[in-house]
């Protein structure tokens, strides 16, 4: 669960939230809105096929989600990652394309 004042991940069962020092209730938790939240929908959406757009999004979407208890955290995070693995596939095959040339030299 994430804390509504802090927004910081908290355990479950916790009474007083240990960043913020809030206390937490049951309407202190996310989602309390029941709403999801647009940027980490787009930002799981983009980072399939622009990895650093989704990437942005994905992040931003987050923060968003954690701040204002709005639903999308999981779709955020999966963008995240689907971002940053798309980027290392991509980088590994610049690298790889880039050998192959020097060594056709």
């Amino acid at each position: 669960m994430f804390c509504k004042n802090c927004g910081k991940e908290i355990d479950d069962r916790a009474v007083i939230c240990p960043h913020c020092g809030v206390a937490v209730t049951n309407d202190a938790l996310t989602p309390s809105s029941g709403k999801m939240n647009a940027l980490a929908i787009v930002g799981f959406v983009l980072s399939f096929f622009v990895s650093i757009a989704g990437l942005i999004c994905s992040i931003i979407g987050r923060k968003q989600c954690n701040k204002r208890g709005e639903g999308g955290s999981g779709l955020a995070l999966a963008g995240i990652v689907i971002s940053a693995v798309g980027m290392a596939i991509r980088v590994i095959y610049l690298f790889i394309v880039i050998v192959g040339v020097l060594a056709a030299l």
